[in-house]
């Protein structure tokens, strides 16, 4: 059986602009499983080159596969770009096996059902070991029905099934790396470089997060077999950076510090980033020399916003000082901070966005990052704020670069004039622009400009995109949007 695994062409500003693209982990994950069963597995990464509708009926109808496996991971406003060339392949092809999958149709499976006649299933959830129960099942001639982790039309009606089994060991299934070759991914200034994960899932109940929700328990792979993964990509494919996707990589320190004494013995001359918590990095400061040793070069610190009541809203725990100290620490040991900031979550004055300014420079981080609350339905968020309005209407704008949220105090053009304000002074400041030009690693400097230079094409254009999308905004309940 011949299985195409399609990675859409994604318009968000950060796949467009940075000039550079990951692999596809989540797709390359369903991959690996798929090719030790003996199945024909290509990858045609559609995202990679940005194909048009064409170039990719093109590519389908010569490749010809039984089965065609879509999904992206920003699938919220990736889904309409899948619901399209998905309605034109099964018109190129009625006998074409069209299965889905992500995290947005996990929980929209019935509005996208209902509306997508053309998709067979969509598989729930982690797909590893469901794609495999359903692939035997449709290569045989099996009844498909009783497959746990799926969604599927019967007699014109959506229906779910109960979700599958939870992978508790994360090393019972592959990552097919060998789909990559054919690709030349990069990051961090055009090293060649891929996605990779420690753990899935996040034990903390933030409200305005779905990971917690959707891996539904916090887990982590063996530290040796996973250094041992990363030594083999490093020397059999020439990868020199490793972003880490986990939401949370650090939450059992004992296993985290293992996978870093491991990696680090092994002296690979990498670069690491990823994502952690600020309450975790004042707690491992006894051993953040391994993370510098191992290569991690940022870091980027959930601290989400400035404001109090907000924090308390949200259910973000964490505090000031233990943000600030988190900031100093990796500053200690030359590992750039990024501090996130979140706005638009209806309710922002002027005097709240020249707070977080105060507190931006009070923190001092070495790079920042804002974004746009967006009220995913699958969120305990979306149930506090489901009888608000929101002004963006088109899904594929829900990739948290731009406001959702009605504000009921200030007018979008003033909140993203703010947004745009902040950004540039704080990345401008004199002790910003100090460490850009003069730190005292060579490797920092060259990461912060290439930062720079992406972050400069972005800031354009979004000021760029707000005008032409924006002309005529129109709002209504955020209950109304989804339908289902």
């Amino acid at each position: 059986m011949k299985i195409l695994i399609l990675n859409p062409p994604h318009y968000s500003i950060g796949s467009r602009l940075a000039g550079e693209h990951l692999p596809p982990l989540g797709l390359l994950s369903i991959g690996g499983p798929l090719i030790d069963a003996g199945y024909e597995v290509q990858l045609y990464d559609a995202d990679y080159y940005n194909s048009d509708l064409g170039t990719i009926l093109d590519y389908v109808y010569n490749y010809q596969p039984d089965v065609l496996l879509i999904g992206h991971s920003g699938s919220t406003s990736a889904q309409p770009i899948i619901n399209s060339i998905t309605k034109e392949i099964k018109c190129l092809n009625r006998n074409i096996v069209i299965i889905l999958g992500g995290v947005f149709p996990t929980f929209h499976w019935m509005e996208i059902l209902t509306t997508n006649n053309q998709f067979d299933f969509i598989v729930k959830g982690e797909g590893e070991h469901t794609i495999l129960q359903l692939i035997e099942k449709i290569e045989n001639k099996l009844p498909t029905e009783n497959t746990e982790g799926i969604a599927f039309l019967k007699n014109v009606i959506p229906i779910s099934n109960p979700d599958a089994i939870l992978i508790e060991d994360l090393d019972r299934y592959r990552i097919g790396w060998e789909l990559i070759k054919e690709y030349d991914y990069t990051y961090w200034g055009k090293k060649k470089a891929i996605v990779i994960q420690f753990s899935r899932g996040c034990p903390y109940p933030c409200t305005y997060c779905g990971q917690s929700i959707f891996w539904r328990k916090w887990r982590h792979r063996n530290p040796q077999k996973l250094a041992d993964e990363i030594e083999m990509l490093h020397y059999k494919y020439g990868i020199e950076v490793i972003n880490f996707a986990d939401e949370n990589p650090s939450s059992v320190p004992n296993a985290w510090r293992t996978f870093l004494e491991i990696l680090s013995s092994k002296n690979l001359n990498l670069i690491l980033v990823g994502s952690i918590r600020s309450d975790n990095v004042v707690r491992d400061k006894e051993f953040l020399h391994l993370y510098k040793k191992c290569g991690f070069e940022r870091l980027l610190l959930g601290i989400e916003n400035y404001n109090e009541e907000t924090l308390k809203r949200i259910k973000k725990s964490g505090s000031k000082s233990i943000d600030m100290e988190a900031i100093q620490l990796l500053r200690k040991h030359n590992i750039l901070s990024m501090a996130t900031l979140v706005v638009g979550f209806g309710e922002e004055k002027t005097s709240d966005f020249y707070y977080y300014f105060k507190q931006l420079l009070h923190y001092d981080p070495d790079q920042i990052q804002l974004l746009y609350a967006t009220p995913h339905r699958w969120t305990p968020y979306f149930e506090e704020v489901k009888d608000q309005k929101i002004i963006n209407l088109d899904q594929t704008q829900w990739d948290y670069k731009h406001q959702i949220l009605e504000s009921n105090h200030l007018k979008p053009i003033t909140i993203l004039i703010y947004v745009k304000l902040i950004e540039v002074l704080i990345q401008t400041r004199p002790k910003a622009l100090s460490r850009l030009f003069f730190h005292k690693e060579k490797r920092l400097r060259k990461a912060m400009k290439w930062y720079s230079s992406i972050g400069k094409r972005v800031w354009f254009f979004e000021i760029y995109s707000y005008f032409k999308n924006f002309k005529n905004e129109k709002s209504k309940p955020l209950i109304d949007f989804w339908k289902y």
